[in-house]
């Protein structure tokens, strides 16, 4: 009989989960979530991320483990769509503020990702802009949100996966939302940020980091960032052009603790003048911020944690005793598409060693 396993969440995280352990074809799974993709929620993380490969792991960390596992199938997928150039400009002057602290691997010129991530190069002085201390320069890529959960769920499917909509006050709850009817076997938990209130976990180490993007028919021929701003700490610079269509995503900030869902539209404008002065091919020759097309303007809570990401096993007791078998993924902060496979990978092999005992009996 195959595994009954129950994915609580459908973000990134959630999706990529339950799509590597359908891939077996050993185990019977279902996908409850909240939030969908299509959905667009505060509390629902994924649709507003700019989602490039942008590493930001310390090195040695197991966060570093799993942006690098993540990169190969990031890649593969788009292997038949154009890469994306990137450059990731430095101040020194930014050292230790909030969003020089978040981007501190990103900016190095030895970063751990230089053999990684095709074509690094450390930029000469030649081609940094006025005010800029260093910058480095590599191919990435750029996913289009609104297209990849979509097409995560519809692989979940193909695969046998049955996603459904539904709301738990207890992480012990989802071992019977299966769709069999029957107790699941183990829950794994990709809720993100809501951990922090989710009965059975309540993780106090998570926090929300608010940002702030504005999306834009425009194309800057380039995506790049910087390593902080002149607005504030917390204030960053970032131009992430998405494939097939997407948009480009203009950001943003990092504003801990800030619950506001609504976007602030001096901040709108902010971004938008620090990204043309970054990008100026983003607009006509002598335009200012008025020639740019605005999509919409998004606000999202990325799930932080003080100790990173939690992949981790537990047996969780609930509220009548029973005892579950928990996997949990969540906490990737402002990261979760480039750790989504490696996390995945990760999440595999510790459901491996809980349904290992079944099998040998």
């Amino acid at each position: 009989m195959p595994a009954t396993i129950v994915v609580l969440g459908a973000g990134v995280s959630g999706l990529t989960t339950a799509l590597l352990l359908a891939r077996n074809g050993k185990h019977s799974i279902t996908v409850v979530a909240k939030h969908m993709p299509g959905d667009y929620d505060i509390e629902y993380a994924s649709p507003w991320a700019g989602a490039n490969y942008l590493p930001v792991a310390k090195r040695g960390t197991p966060s570093e483990g799993l942006e690098r596992n993540t990169w190969p199938e990031l890649a593969r997928l788009a292997e038949e769509l154009p890469e994306a150039d990137t450059v990731v400009y430095r101040r020194a002057k930014d050292a230790g503020t909030a969003t020089g602290d978040w981007f501190a691997e990103l900016h190095k010129d030895n970063a751990w990702f230089k053999d990684v991530v095709p074509n690094f190069r450390v930029l000469s002085k030649s081609d940094l802009p006025t005010g800029v201390d260093g910058g480095t320069s590599f191919t990435s890529v750029c996913i289009n949100t609104a297209l990849y959960l979509p097409y995560l769920a519809s692989q979940c499917l193909k695969h046998g996966v049955v996603i459904r909509r539904g709301v738990t006050s207890h992480i012990a709850e989802a071992a019977t939302l299966h769709h069999s009817g029957k107790p699941a076997d183990l829950v794994v938990n990709c809720t993100g940020l809501s951990s922090l209130r989710l009965g059975g976990v309540e993780d106090s180490t998570l926090y929300p980091a608010r940002g702030q993007v504005v999306i834009v028919r425009n194309d800057p021929q380039v995506m790049a960032s910087v390593s902080g701003t002149d607005d504030g700490s917390d204030e960053a610079t970032y131009v992430m052009h998405r494939a097939a269509g997407g948009g480009c995503v203009l950001g943003g900030c990092l504003q801990k603790d800030n619950w506001e869902s609504q976007p602030d539209p001096n901040l709108t404008v902010r971004i938008m003048k620090r990204c043309v002065a970054l990008c100026p091919k983003l607009v006509p020759e002598g335009k200012g911020i008025e020639a740019l097309d605005v999509v919409r303007v998004g606000v999202g809570l990325r799930p932080m944690r003080k100790e990173g990401p939690r992949v981790e096993r537990e047996v969780v007791r609930g509220p009548s005793g029973e005892e579950v078998n928990v996997v949990h993924n969540y906490g990737h902060g402002g990261y979760g598409y480039q750790t989504s496979y490696g996390a995945s990978q990760v999440v595999e092999k510790l459901v491996g060693e809980i349904l290992q005992p079944k099998a040998r009996l």
